[in-house]
């Protein structure tokens, strides 16, 4: 059994402004994300696709985009990458949150199965 088969992965999927795409995506392998362990020794591995994200900030909300109580729309970028362990995992995380520019990012965190 490989080092895969052993180490807890986890998908992390998250959703940034196309401005601060490069930002987050550094942020986030200097973490130790988007690693693939093995001969290929592949790193900065990534799946990106671009779509509209939407949002209405509250009373009390500090919006780095858009206004208080006006609908917003900005072009986003949905990241989706591995990440092998789960102190990785939480690194990675705090990473994001730091390099991202929204008071709340959106992000999603999956555990995998191994097969």
């Amino acid at each position: 059994m490989g080092i895969l088969g052993m180490t807890p992965r986890f998908k992390l999927i998250f959703f940034v402004p196309t401005s601060h795409l490069e930002q987050c995506k550094a942020a986030i392998f200097a973490a130790g994300a988007g690693r693939y362990p093995g001969p290929g020794n592949y790193t900065e591995c990534c799946w990106t696709s671009i779509g509209i994200g939407q949002f209405r900030p509250g009373q009390g909300a500090n919006p780095h985009t858009g206004h208080v109580g006006l609908l917003s729309k900005v072009e986003e970028v949905r990241v989706e990458t591995l990440v092998v362990g789960e102190d990785v995992v939480k690194s990675a995380v705090e990473a994001l949150k730091m390099a991202h520019p929204f008071e709340e990012p959106s992000y999603e965190v999956f555990k995998m199965e191994n097969y």
